[in-house]
């Protein structure tokens, strides 16, 4: 069965994209197995102390090459994606070794499934911009991308309703990250 890991773009509790991924993961059971990565333990990236590698760059590496794809949900922050997503890649994109001669990293050819909820730009320029570093990083962005406008009550009581046309972009995702990996 294909390991899908899947990479939160927000630490709030009851993050909307928290409940988008939880959706989601429901429609890739029996097919996938999902993993969540866990990385707020992850330093902001320096060249300091890039070697030897700080203990959890080193697990969230392992565990981004075990993987089949990777899925990101995240939000839009200032018309851009988190800085806790920008640092992430950062370890992820920068050399595992220090040999000059090897110059592999951890999200190289990886396939990569991004969707993104928020307002009513629907996380389009944060998504753009994580299209284009991602792209920069050698990974493989996969389509369709989802961009999610969240239901209005969502922002006083933190439920997020998905419509039927929403729930219908999320399974073709499904469909499609499934296919990338036969």
């Amino acid at each position: 069965m294909k390991k899908i890991l899947f990479i939160l773009g927000s630490l709030r509790e009851k993050s909307f994209n928290k409940q988008v991924a939880q959706y989601v993961e429901t429609l890739l059971e029996g097919k996938a197995e999902v993993k969540w990565l866990s990385f707020t333990d992850v330093p902001f990236m320096n060249q300091d102390i890039e070697f030897p590698t700080p203990e959890p760059v080193a697990r969230v590496r392992k565990e981004v090459m075990e993987s089949d794809a990777l899925w990101v949900f995240t939000p839009e922050y200032n018309y851009s994606y988190p800085a806790l997503v920008k640092n992430l890649f950062d370890w992820l994109s920068r050399p595992m070794t220090t040999d000059p001669n090897n110059h592999q990293t951890a999200i190289q050819g990886k396939p990569v499934m991004l969707t993104g909820m928020g307002g009513k730009n629907k996380t389009w320029d944060c998504r753009e911009k994580l299209t284009a570093l991602l792209d920069f990083l050698q990974a493989k962005v996969l389509t369709p991308q989802a961009g999610l406008m969240v239901n209005v009550e969502a922002w006083a009581d933190n439920k997020v309703v998905l419509t039927d046309e929403q729930k219908e972009e999320l399974k073709k995702q499904v469909e499609s990250l499934l296919i990338s990996l036969e």
